[in-house]
């Protein structure tokens, strides 16, 4: 699922797939990173991963980072990527987070409108750097 949306066609690859089972390991043993599966007939069809972000801003307030949305391309408009964003804003406030963020890339329209339907509001310009 990675890989097969048009920003990850550039940037995951599925030929190797050492890096990512490095990376499992790594958010499987952090008990502030979760990894949410969808599945339909025992299939994965939906992803989310949630940080739980400890902080000194907003008074020592937890956050909640909501990453890697993703929809498998046949079971997109079911309605799968909002029930995965709702279960990490309830899970967020259940572990005393006070914000819930994310951030999306400026060409996912829809993936926008599914956001600002759920409540977030478009507040902050994110930057990123390449290493």
């Amino acid at each position: 699922m990675l890989a097969d949306d048009q920003l990850g066609a550039t940037r995951d690859s599925p030929d190797d797939l050492e890096p990512y089972l490095q990376a499992f390991e790594t958010i499987a043993s952090d008990q502030n990173q979760l990894l949410v599966v969808a599945t339909s007939e025992d299939q994965p069809v939906a992803t989310l991963q949630l940080t739980i972000i400890p902080g000194l801003a907003r008074g020592g307030a937890l956050r909640g980072q909501i990453e890697a949305v993703r929809v498998r391309r046949d079971h997109c408009g079911a309605g799968l990527g909002a029930e995965l964003v709702q279960w990490a804003i309830d899970e967020s406030r259940r572990r005393g987070c006070k914000l819930v963020q994310l951030t999306s890339d400026t060409t996912r329209a829809a993936a926008h409108r599914l956001y600002e339907r759920l409540g977030f509001t478009p507040s902050h310009t994110g930057f990123k750097l390449r290493l």
